[in-house]
């Protein structure tokens, strides 16, 4: 058995979870996480067009939390009466004692039950998902080159949801495939399908009006055949079917439909909300409990400057919410309230949209501004900012990188002074 440092234990390295490890500073705390690396998700889109180095929206956790301790590995069991966690590693099981367990175990896509989606779909949501999407995308103007009689149903891209997630990645992905076109001289003539999809009765239904009827008008600019108030129905190997009766050929099904909570958090025996959230207080202390705290995507966490509703899963409130919670862990505990600042998405490399404490606007230009330099603000460490600001100006003027990263591996037989990577 081992004790957390500092007394307390934060299950999941994920936005919320790294930030309160951080914040509590040197009393310091004990990160459990599968990976060693925070991934900032906004960043995702443009990591899959090409635009970011995927490398460049990971944080490494003993970077960003010098004072934290980092257990790679998952938490696999909760007991509340002994104060321990156990916690299954690559080397064996064992426990870990605390004073205070934050659960900050974050979300996963929300798959429904809908026919071939879970054997044809493709996921939008970890960063293995944005380089395999590139990969894809990459692979069939590769398929439709070497195939020109069914070159039409190699470029018909299906995008579900049309959230920030669906949005963003249509939006940026159809810039890569306007990069990248101009090694494809056979593809000129061709016609792209770009086809997205909301069961909503508008896109970015989480954004003001306006910005979202502005959005929906640029993304049509471009060709995209945007379907709202319209679910997908079957999902098949070649092809998809909506609920308004379309059909569409094609290899390209994206899912991007929302997000739940991790499957963990059923299994840790504490009181969950209707959407399966942890139930916490205004204090971020879990109902009922007097040392187990949530955050992030799977808590629904109150918040006092908006009393009639829950905080949506962004890491903009995951941030405040994990600084209120280190303030609380310290024992200068104080109800949580936050008043949104913004909100934006980008629409490609030149366009976007932002909003700013509710009222003010940005379109366009502005608008990608605003957005993208509020992403590089919350990013943690000043290096991964600097990183980020270069790839963007090198996509700029030499368009996005259109290099297939493929899958690693190492090299069967390989002798030890010449060992290869296959891509």
């Amino acid at each position: 058995m081992r004790r957390a440092r500092g007394g307390t234990l934060v299950l999941g390295g994920g936005f919320g979870g790294a930030y309160v490890a951080k914040l509590v500073g040197k009393r310091g705390a004990t990160i459990v996480s599968p990976e060693g690396s925070m991934l900032y998700t906004p960043l995702l889109p443009e990591v899959a067009a090409g635009a970011i180095e995927p490398r460049h929206s990971v944080v490494p956790l003993r970077m960003m939390c010098p004072q934290a301790e980092v257990v790679l590995g998952r938490a696999v069991a909760l007991d509340e009466t002994t104060n321990r966690v156990t916690v299954e590693t690559p080397s064996g099981d064992f426990d870990i004692e605390y004073d205070n367990v934050v659960i900050a175990l974050g979300a996963v896509a929300r798959m429904l039950p809908i026919p071939g989606l879970a054997e044809h779909g493709l996921g939008f949501k970890n960063l293995a998902d944005a380089i395999y999407l590139r990969k894809h995308l990459l692979g069939r103007l590769d398929a439709a080159d070497a195939d020109p009689d069914n070159a039409e149903h190699h470029l018909t891209f299906v995008f579900v949801g049309a959230g920030y997630a669906g949005v963003e990645a249509l939006a940026e992905l159809t810039d890569l495939v306007r990069d990248v076109l101009r090694h494809y001289p056979s593809l000129a003539q061709v016609p792209q399908r770009w086809v997205l999809v909301d069961a909503g009765d508008r896109i970015l239904g989480e954004v003001p009006a306006k910005l979202g009827h502005y959005a929906d008008a640029q993304l049509r600019k471009r060709g995209v055949d945007i379907r709202v108030s319209t679910r997908l129905e079957s999902v098949e190997d070649d092809a998809v079917t909506l609920s308004d009766g379309s059909r569409f050929e094609t290899e390209t099904r994206v899912w991007t439909a929302g997000v739940t909570p991790h499957p963990l958090v059923e299994e840790l025996g504490l009181p969950l909300d209707e959407r399966g959230r942890i139930r916490v207080d205004s204090s971020l202390r879990v109902d009922g409990r007097s040392n187990v705290w949530a955050l992030g995507d799977c808590a629904g966490v109150p918040n006092e400057a908006t009393p009639q509703q829950f905080d949506p899963p962004t890491c903009q409130h995951a941030l405040r919410q994990a600084r209120r919670l280190a303030k609380n862990l310290s024992g200068k505990e104080k109800p949580y309230r936050y008043r949104m600042i913004g909100q934006g998405a980008t629409l490609g490399r030149d366009k976007g949209i932002a909003n700013l404490f509710g009222h003010i606007n940005f379109r366009g230009s502005a608008g990608a501004t605003f957005t993208r330099v509020y992403h590089l603000y919350q990013l943690p460490l000043r290096s991964r900012r600097l990183r980020v600001v270069a790839d963007g100006f090198l996509s700029v003027f030499f368009g996005r990188d259109m290099a297939d990263l493929g899958l690693l591996e190492r090299s069967v037989g390989s002798s030890k002074a010449g060992d290869k990577i296959a891509a």
